[in-house]
Parts: C-alpha cells; sequence; structure tokens
C-alpha cells in the first residue's frame, strides 16, 4: 500500500512538473518563438503589426507582448495537458499543429469578436496567413520547451 502511495505521490510529483514547464515553455515561446516569426513577416511586409508592443492592454494596462506571453504560458498548459504521453518529434510535431490550429481559432472567433474586431482577420487570406504562422512558431517552441525540461532526468 506503502509503494501504491509513492507511486501515486511521484507521478503528482511529475504532472506538475510537466505543467509548469509547460506554463515557462508557453510564455517563453511567445517571445522568442511567436515574436520572431511576427518580426519575419513584419520585415517582409506580410504584417503591418510590429512585434514586441508595449502598447497597453485593457483592463489592467499590461504591455501587449505581455499579456500575449501570460496567454501562451496558459495556452503552453493546455497543450502540456493534450500531449502528456508523446515523446521527441512526435510531440514537437503535435505541438506545433496544435498551436497553428487552436489559438488561431480562439483568436479568430472568440477573442476578435469580443475586441470587436473582424472574425478571421475579415476573411482577407495574406492576414489570415498570420495566425496560423505566428501561433505554429509557438507550438514549436513550446514544443522543444517541454521536450527539453518537461521530463525529470531531462535538460
Amino acid at each position: 500500500m506503502n509503494t501504491h502511495a509513492l507511486r501515486h505521490s511521484h507521478s503528482s510529483s511529475e504532472l506538475g512538473r510537466w505543467l509548469a514547464v509547460g506554463f515557462v515553455s508557453g510564455f517563453l515561446a511567445v517571445l522568442v518563438f511567436h515574436q520572431g516569426a511576427a518580426g519575419i513577416l513584419h520585415a517582409l511586409h506580410v504584417t503591418s503589426r510590429a512585434p514586441f508592443s508595449m502598447q497597453a492592454t485593457q483592463p489592467f494596462g499590461v504591455p501587449q507582448v505581455f499579456s500575449l506571453a501570460f496567454w501562451g504560458g496558459v495556452w503552453g498548459v493546455i497543450l502540456a495537458m493534450s500531449f502528456v504521453r508523446l515523446h521527441g518529434a512526435r510531440l514537437i510535431a503535435a505541438a506545433t499543429v496544435f498551436g497553428a490550429i487552436l489559438p488561431t481559432l480562439v483568436a479568430w472567433f472568440v477573442v476578435a469578436p469580443l475586441k470587436g474586431a473582424p472574425m478571421a482577420a475579415g476573411w482577407v487570406p495574406a492576414a489570415m496567413l498570420v495566425g496560423p504562422i505566428v501561433n505554429a512558431a509557438w507550438g514549436l517552441g513550446t514544443g522543444i520547451g517541454l521536450e527539453l525540461f518537461g521530463r525529470r532526468g531531462q535538460g
């Protein structure tokens, strides 16, 4: 009975570590991968929105880049919960696809209307490409972070 309790405790701490690394990886992936991709798209004139915006967000006045990073961390936890059983290239590939699809759909169909913006980037194909690209980059970074640091004995 004691060994069962120890194994259960051990797996709970491993899950806690996995989810914490999911948050940190998602947060940092916004700052490096997401905003890096946004910077490349901005430099190529694909989007007029410059990366690392310090514009205050509502209602708390937090700079936009830090708000994005926080929500990247939240999405990182969701991603980590979704792919806890995956390892290696499968984890990283799944995280990249997850990033391209789920956060983009939520941004298009939930966040944009709440902010009074048009859904799905106004259905303008060039503008619609930005979300999946920067969010796939975020997913890639989050997946790499989880793979490198998410499990004990790694990193």
